[in-house]
């Protein structure tokens, strides 16, 4: 049996991904110590894991209240502070945090978790890093990660123009910031940039290659494993779930509209779409946890369990979080993605480029483009046969275990053996 210890960003949309693989490798007998944010204490612990809070909390429900030098800020100004407060700044922390357990035969940790890589750097462990957004390391076969550009636009030499431009010089103050978190860790500042960070041994990307663009140099240790989906679950549906049914009878496109778990405001994106959807013989389907005028067609709730709703979607229209769009997608379900914060922009291109998807490549979208939008979708019937495509070679996957197998060939010999005795 191996000792784990699994660490993860207290954010939704990295914690989610690695319980089905803390289920897996309790199952397989290894014994986790889990170190996150205190309010997934309980999915952590439904794991069989350990759980252990970790020092510099906060919730991602509320960022500005988290992180109150975000108020305000927007644009590729906010994405620089975010990297910087959310994920460099803590590195110390996090480390710290790390040091004060057990010594453990190897780290798994999201990708965001830079504390992890210091830990395993210093103490000469195995590190498994856990993808929870897009790939976003240079490559001379892709425009750079914040660019939102598919690699047909340009060649090799526009591509290393732009990677050079976009991640030393645009990036050049993260660059920095993550070189002094290493010496305040105690570690020495080395050279690389924040976007070279990852794991030496063993990354695991939770899709499909068809999901990403195609590397020449993609770094051997990336794996794609398939999609991470929750379970199924015992969540009651909504007091309006006939309607659902009967839309789906009736051959009614049923909509769904989501925000995702981290950038919320539905002046961005539920308003606009359900203002475009108003007129449309269509069910509306909106996840939110708050109030919002709703016309006639369109029903809300805060949760609706997405393994019995998207069956019956014709398409999703969401802001371009990475586990919804991987849900979609899994399900056949086209997408009509505005993404305009975080990384999302960069996951709205990588799906538009697939063929299952639209970008709008803006946040916040016009009633008028979303309703062309819609229009398209509903017209043409290659993205969701693209979808659909895509959807088999995920079938074909079984991400849990195969990530469990990954981990086993770096656990050292002797817990091998002892684990298989």
């Amino acid at each position: 049996m191996a000792r784990l210890l699994v660490t993860t960003t207290p954010l939704t949309g990295h914690v989610q991904p690695m319980l089905p693989i803390a289920s897996e490798l309790v199952a397989r007998g290894h014994e986790l110590v889990w170190i996150t944010g205190a309010k997934f204490a309980q999915s952590v612990r439904a794991t069989g894991a350990e759980f252990v809070a970790m020092s510099d909390d906060w919730d991602d429900a509320d960022l500005e209240r988290a992180f109150p030098a975000l108020a305000g800020v927007r644009g590729f100004k906010r994405v620089k502070l975010q990297l910087r407060k959310m994920f460099i700044e803590p590195m110390a922390t996090q480390l710290a945090d790390l040091e004060a357990r057990t010594r453990p035969d190897a780290v798994l940790s999201d990708s965001a978790h830079l504390g992890a890589g210091l830990f395993a750097e210093k103490h000469h462990l195995p590190w498994i890093e856990l993808g929870i957004s897009a790939l976003m390391w240079p490559s001379r076969d892709t425009n750079p990660f914040g660019s939102g550009q598919p690699p047909e636009r340009g060649g090799r030499g526009v591509h290393r123009f732009l990677n050079w431009l976009i991640f030393r010089v645009l990036f050049g103050s993260v660059n920095r910031a993550y070189r002094r978190a290493r010496v305040e860790a105690g570690m020495p500042a080395g050279d690389r940039m924040y976007f070279e960070v990852m794991s030496r041994e063993l990354i695991l990307q939770p899709t499909v290659a068809e999901l990403e663009y195609p590397r020449s140099d993609l770094p051997r240790q990336v794996v794609f494993i398939g999609p991470l989906l929750p379970p199924a679950g015992t969540a009651p549906l909504p007091a309006w779930w006939a309607e659902v049914e009967a839309a789906h009878v009736a051959d009614r496109p049923i909509i769904l509209v989501t925000q995702g778990t981290l950038a919320t405001d539905p002046s961005e994106l539920v308003e606009p779409a359900l203002a475009a959807l108003a007129d449309h013989d269509v069910l509306v389907i909106v996840t939110l946890d708050r109030a919002v005028a709703v016309p006639t067609n369109a029903r809300i709730a805060a949760y609706v369990p997405y393994q019995a709703l998207l069956p019956y979607c014709r398409m999703m229209i969401t802001n371009g979080g990475y586990g919804g769009v991987q849900m979609a997608i899994a399900h056949g379900v086209p997408l009509i993605i505005a993404g305009g914060s975080e990384e999302k922009p960069e996951i709205a291109a990588r799906v538009a480029w697939s063929g299952a998807a639209i970008d709008l490549r803006t946040g916040r979208p016009k009633p008028n483009k979303l309703r062309k939008a819609v229009d398209r979708m509903l017209a043409e019937p290659a993205f969701r046969e693209r979808a659909q495509a895509i959807q088999r070679v995920m079938a074909e996957c079984d991400a849990p275990r195969r990530a469990a197998e990954l981990v086993a060939t770096l656990i050292p010999e002797t817990e091998r053996q002892a684990h298989a005795s």
